[in-house]
């Protein structure tokens, strides 16, 4: 028997049909735990808010902007639909179902049907399952692994990749050249991959200091990459070497008060 899902929805203020009526927060006829969230502008939305939604309960995740070309903060749906392509990743290296967040195009005047459209979502859902996150025992794989996509989406390098798509892929540098759209879709998946795992070595070892080996154990990579990223979290005075037993050495993450 397909659950009944908890959905909640961040629509754009200008692309909510008008029957949806004024209230900033509101139900959807015929369904009642599908949750809608009105925001100025789907691109202004943190991700790390999405993950704690999903966190906090909910099962699935919708977003509902206007169509592209058309924003009223110009570039806010396009700033929005990178976001999701990097948030599904970071599900997906969570171990969760990209699906249970879907971007949706849709405007004011749009002649489909508002409920449908959110009906589809909640019945594909619905098909995943629950998901309960809140009940995660936080020392569990899964729940550490969202908090280590939160602290990856929160990162100083993921906002400031989010925010030069554009930058990057039109401009030009000095030899006349410029980076293909396809081509900075596999850098930017390379680069949330590379910022999970040192994220999550930074989280395994902010409690119990651990060695590479076991480092490379937890985190599923060769001890060699492990200690790549190490060298590069102690230049950036995230973690530091602890001890060391017989040989071996321990490192523990640096964590600013």
């Amino acid at each position: 028997m397909m659950s009944r899902p908890r959905i909640v929805g961040f629509v754009c203020n200008w692309s909510l049909p008008t029957e949806i009526g004024a209230p900033i927060t509101g139900r959807i006829a015929g369904y009642p735990k599908v949750r809608l969230v009105r925001v100025p502008c789907v691109g202004r939305i943190d991700p790390v808010i999405v993950l704690e939604t999903l966190s906090k309960g909910a099962d699935g995740v919708l977003i509902i902007g206007c169509n592209p070309p058309d924003c009223h903060y110009v570039e806010g749906n396009l700033q929005a639909e990178r976001a999701v392509q990097i948030l599904k990743k970071l599900l997906q290296l969570a171990g969760l179902e990209s699906e249970r967040l879907k971007l949706l195009w849709y405007t004011s005047s749009d002649k489909r049907s508002f409920g449908h459209q959110i009906g589809q979502f909640f019945k594909e859902i619905g098909n995943l399952g629950p998901l309960s996150l809140k009940n995660e025992r936080p020392e569990s794989e899964l729940a550490m692994n969202v908090l280590v996509a939160k602290n990856v989406a929160s990162s100083f390098r993921f906002r400031v990749l989010l925010g030069r798509e554009k930058e990057l892929t039109e401009a030009v540098n000095t030899y006349g050249e410029k980076i293909p759209p396809e081509e900075f879709d596999d850098l930017l998946d390379d680069i949330v991959e590379t910022e999970f795992i040192r994220h999550k070595i930074h989280v395994l070892t902010k409690t119990t200091p651990s060695s590479v080996k076991a480092l490379a154990e937890a985190v599923g990579v060769n001890p060699a990459i492990v200690l790549d990223h190490i060298v590069n979290l102690r230049r950036k005075n995230m973690i530091a070497l602890d001890h060391v037993e017989g040989t071996t050495p321990f490192y523990k993450a640096l964590v600013v008060e």
